[in-house]
């Protein structure tokens, strides 16, 4: 494991959030059923890469109950991927879901581990950002090769993919981006998730999105703007089209806005614990 520019192991008060299943697909891709091991060494590694003396495992477990409860057919694609697996396929899932099951317990007798029934790691490390000042943290690393994370990047809150071997942060972004951290919700308001089966406004990628940014300002200026008149592209007609769609992702993908909501009152109070004995 190499060690990371400006973060050795001489730094103090840093926090380092892991993205538990995230990081397990590390070793499904290979095909690997017995990678316990194997997966508390990198967390022990990554630790004493960035000088972490906080650690927070945080899992799924299920899909977000409350993006389900907005909009039933969030995830479903995937759902629909997994019915159709073959029956060796669901065989080695099963035995690659044994195995994680295995190492969360294995890294639990060492670290904390944050799992709730129908929460996604995403909204754990989003409340877990939002509660640092608290923890007195100088620094916060995420680790997760998943870019819905890179909205939680600030100045002192940073991610690692183990899968490009990059970091991205506050200093870095635009090496990584072509709009600021403060405008990626509302690019991905415009242009959706297909990962996760949130739908964009019809003909409006990447680069449309970042125009129209630039042009009208977040999702709620954009919607505030609405209808847009004295332009006839089709996608502008369809954007005209989709205040509401706009609105229903926002609360889908604004992770620091929403985590609360997402994680629920007992959840949260089962966090903040964890927290307060860090």
């Amino acid at each position: 494991m190499k060690q990371f520019q400006n973060y050795t192991t001489t730094n103090k008060n840093t926090l380092i959030v892991f993205d538990a299943l995230n990081l397990a697909f590390r070793w499904k891709h290979q095909h690997a059923t017995e990678f316990c091991d194997d997966y508390v060494r990198t967390v022990q590694s990554l630790c004493r890469s960035y000088g972490a003396d906080k650690v927070i495992i945080a899992a799924d477990r299920g899909s977000s109950s409350y993006r389900k409860s907005i909009y039933p057919e969030y995830k479903q694609n995937r759902k629909d991927k997994f019915d159709q697996q073959t029956e060796s396929e669901k065989q080695e899932f099963e035995l690659f879901f044994r195995e994680f099951e295995h190492t969360l317990d294995t890294l639990a007798e060492h670290y904390p581990v944050l799992r709730f029934q129908g929460v996604e790691a995403d909204d754990i490390a989003a409340y877990v950002v939002s509660q640092r000042a608290k923890l007195c943290v100088k620094h916060t690393w995420l680790i997760s090769s998943d870019r819905d994370w890179d909205l939680l990047i600030k100045p002192d809150v940073s991610r690692f993919s183990y899968v490009t071997r990059k970091e991205v942060t506050q200093e870095n972004w635009h090496e990584h981006y072509e709009f600021s951290p403060e405008d990626y919700i509302s690019i991905k308001c415009l242009t959706g998730d297909t990962g996760d089966n949130v739908a964009g406004v019809a003909g409006i990628g990447p680069k449309r999105a970042v125009a129209l940014v630039h042009e009208y300002g977040s999702t709620w200026d954009i919607i505030a703007n609405l209808p847009i008149l004295g332009k006839k592209h089709k996608y502008i007609q369809a954007l005209n089209e989709s205040s509401e769609l706009l609105q229903l992702n926002y609360k889908l993908m604004d992770l620091e806005t929403h985590c609360g909501e997402a994680l629920g009152s007992d959840n949260i109070h089962t966090i903040d614990t964890v927290l307060e004995n860090l």
